[in-house]
């Protein structure tokens, strides 16, 4: 796309990012009269849905409730599945473009590496990898939760000669068709990848260290008919998703799961399981995540429902074990299509690295610890990200210490509200770490989290705020909340991303905050009306003329 402005100027706000959070930021920002610029590190808007191009991608929040709330954005677009794929997502993003026209407000190829904060001046100076500058009052940070993708230390990665790909950045030739395979990885890149190369692949095998709990996603086509109706409620749905937990418009179950007997609770799980998607989970009662016999029975109507699809006896007892893998809910449970039958093809081969562990990567494919070399033609790392921080401790972003998140946060992540952090006034996070992030609908929540921001930037236009961080104890008390909610439920059991576990080195906490995108957004409000908790700098007369150095 063709770049805006580079911004090199005097900015009342600059987004770093193009995704969901920088396009709705840089919307209503701009209608407000702010001077607001975005630098975007790809070459198109749609953040995740720029970067992931993998066979199979698909988001696996389902229409109606994945897309912008704005009415002259969904009048005229009409989606053609529930579930829509990646290039129908792109094709989407290119009519947010056209319709709210962003662009001309948008530098492309423009990935931040440095980012300075001038305590006198109360401005941020941002510098791309390319040398072009922007001058800010207000710097948000839309880097979403999964950009930085993570390799595995495997010994010998260097040394593969035929084609190593990772999963977020795809090449436009994948050699994959009847050609020799690798997938390593059971997260929801992975199901995605598998279904769609077991069926053209010679061979392929499977790398998993834990079986993954997929449930049904049960995709269908959509008629422009059904969607012109439904647009008659639109409104109203997406005013409903923002008062629930999880941004979709699901009823949830109120009471216990034990307030049923045994006819009733399999009569209720049958429906909600045939709605597909996060129905069975989402809408079902909640005390499966904090209490065991109820998870148990979570683990085993799901293994009861997937155990028939796979006819293979040992790729059945791996990937639907008798005793669950781990606690039922506490990784995120990936929506699959067809991926027990593709995998139980006689062309597809699993290696449990629990059992026998990847020892190294040589020329040729990959040596176990059984000793056995497995020759491929491509290896794919579905291998995930450095998931909620990885984006922010990657920029070099200095404080007003000098201090970047990456030392900031070695020993663990603190924020205020999951919206900012000390050290960085007038910096601003959103679908970033300790806020509900990866347990909502991404659109939804976003939305909600930009609101909060623009309504606090308001405020401080019109009380003469120069700028606002927070106070490290309103960090602690905010972190520590997030852990005591966590200690109540089986999450602290299973290591996971949301855990921060799937990094070496990463300090293992709960990194995303758990009461939902009502709770939270109440949270917010009250604590940005009084400001409490931050450190707060009014302007003076004088200080509101000084000039910009650039």
């Amino acid at each position: 796309m063709t770049n805006g402005d580079s911004g090199a100027g005097e900015l009342d706000v600059l987004i770093i990012g193009a995704g969901f959070g920088g396009c709705y930021g840089l919307y209503q920002l701009r209608r407000l009269g702010y001077r607001v610029h975005v630098f975007e590190a790809g070459s198109t808007l749609g953040g995740v849905w720029h970067w992931n191009n993998y066979p199979g991608a698909r988001v696996d929040s389902e229409i109606p409730y994945y897309q912008f709330s704005m009415p002259e954005v969904w009048r005229k677009w009409t989606w053609s599945e529930r579930f829509p794929s990646g290039d129908e997502l792109k094709a989407y993003f290119k009519h947010v473009d056209d319709t709210l026209h962003l662009s001309k407000d948008i530098t492309y190829s423009a990935n931040v590496v440095n980012a300075t904060y001038d305590e006198s001046f109360a401005r941020w100076t941002v510098t791309t990898e390319s040398g072009k500058k922007a001058v800010c009052k207000y710097l948000i940070c839309a880097t979403g939760s999964s950009f930085k993708p993570h390799y595995p230390d495997f010994k010998g990665l260097d040394s593969f000669k035929g084609q190593l790909i990772h999963s977020t950045r795809w090449p436009e030739v994948a050699d994959t068709k009847d050609k020799r395979v690798a997938v390593v990885g059971s997260g929801a890149t992975a199901v995605q990848c598998t279904q769609e190369i077991a069926k053209e692949a010679r061979q392929l095998t499977v790398y998993i260290r834990t079986a993954s709990i997929s449930l049904p996603m049960f995709q269908r086509p959509l008629d422009e008919f059904e969607q012109r109706i439904s647009k008659a409620t639109y409104r109203s749905m997406f005013a409903h998703c923002r008062k629930t937990k999880s941004g979709l418009g699901y009823d949830p179950q109120v009471g216990s799961v034990f307030d049923l007997n045994d006819e009733e609770r399999e009569e209720l799980w049958e429906e909600l399981w045939n709605r597909g998607g996060f129905n069975f989970n989402q809408a079902n009662y909640r005390d499966f995540l904090v209490d065991q016999r109820a998870n148990k029975l979570m683990y085993e109507f799901w293994a009861k429902k997937t155990r028939p699809r796979l006819k293979n006896p040992e790729k059945l007892a791996f990937l639907v074990p008798k005793e669950a893998p781990f606690a039922f809910g506490t990784k995120r449970s990936s929506l699959e299509q067809d991926y027990y039958e593709c995998i139980d093809q006689d062309n597809v081969d699993v290696v449990d690295l629990k059992a026998n562990a990847i020892l190294e990567i040589t020329e040729k494919g990959i040596i176990c610890k059984d000793g056995v070399e497995r020759e491929f033609d491509t290896i794919v790392m579905a291998t995930g990200f450095d998931a909620m921080t990885g984006s922010l401790t990657n920029m070099n972003i200095h404080g007003k210490d000098g201090v970047t998140f990456r030392e900031r946060w070695k020993d663990g992540v603190f924020t205020h509200l999951g919206l900012c952090s000390s050290g960085c006034p007038n910096l601003f996070m959103i679908y970033g770490p300790q806020a509900p992030t990866a347990f909502t609908n991404g659109p939804v929540f976003i939305e909600s989290q930009v609101d909060i921001v623009v309504d606090l930037l308001k405020k401080m236009q019109s009380e003469a705020i120069k700028s606002v961080e927070p106070k490290r104890n309103a960090e602690e008390k905010w972190k520590q909340a997030i852990q005591d909610a966590n200690d109540k439920t089986l999450l602290p059991l299973t290591d996971s991303w949301y855990m921060g576990s799937n990094i070496p080195g990463k300090k293992r906490e709960q990194l995303v905050y758990l009461g939902g995108i009502e709770q939270y957004e109440r949270e917010c409000r009250e604590a940005l009306a009084t400001l409490e908790g931050f450190t707060v700098v009014h302007y003076t007369d004088k200080q509101s003329k000084l000039p910009i150095t650039l």
